[in-house]
């Protein structure tokens, strides 16, 4: 299977709020860094962390708007948007991603940019 249809899959997962696929996904040692500063590491930590997240939460996008591939990395740009405890938010991001030899991710990094973007030169 293809990186980008991995992480496709892995984005998908989140918008079913399905876990089944992330043990196919991701290594027993992934080390995941969320954008806003928590991390998990090893696959029982991943799948706490969505098991306790969809209590709360529902992905509403998670849009892949660009990929960049090279060597064992995929770098995915994207714009995730979520109703956590009735409160809907929205942001622009990007994820850098490695894989190992099997094409299970292995590390994953997460940066966020705010989606309102202004133009103080216009």
């Amino acid at each position: 299977m293809q990186r980008d249809e991995i992480v496709k899959r892995y984005f998908q997962a989140w918008l079913d709020q399905n876990i089944e696929p992330l043990g196919s996904i991701f290594s027993e040692d992934i080390v995941y860094s969320e954008c806003y500063g928590p991390e998990y590491r090893g696959l029982s930590q991943i799948l706490k962390w969505f098991a306790d997240w969809n209590k709360s939460g529902r992905v509403l996008k998670w849009d892949i708007k660009n990929f960049i591939h090279q060597g064992m990395f995929t770098v995915a740009e994207w714009y995730f948007e979520c109703d956590y405890n009735h409160e809907i938010g929205g942001f622009d991001g990007v994820s850098i991603i490695e894989f190992n030899d099997d094409m299970k991710i292995v590390n994953l990094k997460e940066f966020q940019s705010k989606a309102e973007h202004y133009f103080p030169y216009r």
